[in-house]
């Protein structure tokens, strides 16, 4: 479902959060394993529901990835010789078990999910509920954690439960139905072939795997049948070929150079962390004011230590940062935070009002702005992100994709 629609709402009841953390008035009834869930407490219920966030740092309560997944085997008092068995048999499952020792904190976000995953497994839940596994995580890396959950779905027999609308990336691997969700209601419960051929998630506002959206454009039929769901299964008759190439061919765009000036520049910039030389090394690049630019690289390539240094969180070792002409390479953090604004991967790490409405207007409040202006830009804004109609809600009770697009 989109962003707000409900989908994590209804993870939270099943795993127990609503009620016991999230208070409000609840109809119907809801069974788990033949239980009443109405009847059980949060602490039962995670013995048969394990749920892993979309954050996982805020999942973690041990130093190391031994410690982290080992928790809840402590606090039901399992024997040490049981507890080692059973962690070193989680961790071989989702493939850290050569992570034992190290600290929770040098891991990528995969490994991440990864420890995530078997913190809940050790516990030999009915159910594992991933709310939003594929959040923070980059097209590549998001494939091999779908991976590991049908591997470990296969292996041990667990319902999975999965909250995602990164339909295209969760399709890499078998999913027996997809319930969509929309406005608090379930709009469709049906195969995953079946809702590709739908029209469902265009009228939900969720993107559908860009292969079928070009399928659609190019006025091939798609039908139930088809299998159009698994991409290494399905193939196209010559027919359908020959109107793809006519699509594209007709919707080439022509690329126009921009002819804007030059608006940001970077000479020959350098950084070195002090365990890790290198880190940047002589980069020198030029963004047009007007442009959109995607910087793509694997784990620890650099991406986020350049973005820190553009922000001034770092200093260059060495190069120059140029913005319309002017060099800004000595600013300090306040002066570039009025030049370059960051949006980072967690919302939860920048939020730091209780209302979305003094959230978005706290940097105009520091600058002096006058209460007149700071209305009109903050309602302005909270239009074109979609926010307008939740202006005097507080921040917790938004979703997480609604929190990034306040930030």
């Amino acid at each position: 479902g989109p962003s707000g629609s409900g989908k994590s709402t209804l993870a939270h009841c099943i795993n127990g959060l609503v009620p016991a953390s999230y208070k409000g008035s609840i109809e119907g009834s809801l069974h788990i394993g033949g239980k009443n869930a109405e009847k059980e407490n949060i602490f039962s219920l995670s013995q048969l529901v394990g749920t892993v966030l979309q954050d996982p740092d805020g999942q973690f309560i041990g130093l190391t990835v031994g410690e982290d997944i080992a928790f809840t085997l402590e606090n039901d008092q399992v024997t040490r010789e049981e507890m080692n068995t059973r962690v070193e048999e989680a961790a071989r499952l989702t493939e850290v078990d050569g992570k034992l020792v190290s600290s929770v904190h040098e891991l990528s976000g995969g490994q991440k999910q990864r420890v995530a995953i078997a913190g809940v497994l050790v516990n030999d839940v009915d159910i594992l509920l991933f709310d939003e596994p594929l959040a923070s995580l980059d097209p590549a890396t998001g494939k091999e954690v779908i991976d590991l959950i049908d591997r470990l779905q296969k292996q041990t027999k667990k319902t999975i439960v999965m909250v995602e609308h990164r339909l295209e990336d969760v399709l890499f691997r078998h999913v027996d139905r997809i319930i969509v969700v929309n406005e608090g209601t379930i709009v469709a419960d049906m195969t995953p072939d079946e809702l590709l051929a739908s029209n469902v998630l265009e009228a939900a506002y969720l993107r559908e795997p860009l292969y079928v959206k070009a399928m659609k454009y190019a006025g091939i039929p798609v039908a139930p049948g088809d299998q159009i769901a698994d991409l290494q299964r399905f193939t196209l008759d010559d027919e359908a070929k020959v109107k793809i190439e006519q699509w594209m061919e007709a919707s080439e765009p022509s690329v126009e150079q921009i002819a804007a000036q030059d608006l940001l520049e970077v000479r020959e910039l350098s950084f070195d962390y002090p365990t890790r030389p290198n880190t940047l090394s002589n980069i020198s690049f030029t963004v047009k004011k007007g442009e959109m630019i995607s910087i793509a690289g694997a784990n620890g390539a650099g991406k986020t230590t350049l973005s820190k240094v553009l922000c001034a969180f770092e200093k260059p070792t060495k190069g120059s940062i140029l913005l319309n002409g002017d060099d800004i390479t000595g600013d300090t953090i306040k002066q570039r935070s009025e030049r370059i604004g960051v949006v980072m991967q967690n919302p939860n790490q920048m939020i730091s009002k209780q209302m979305i409405f003094d959230e978005v207007a706290l940097g105009l409040v520091l600058r002096g702005v006058k209460e007149d202006e700071i209305k009109e830009r903050v309602e302005r804004v909270l239009k074109v992100c979609g926010l307008y109609p939740f202006r005097n809600w507080p921040v917790s009770a938004l979703s997480f994709g609604q929190k990034k697009r306040v930030t």
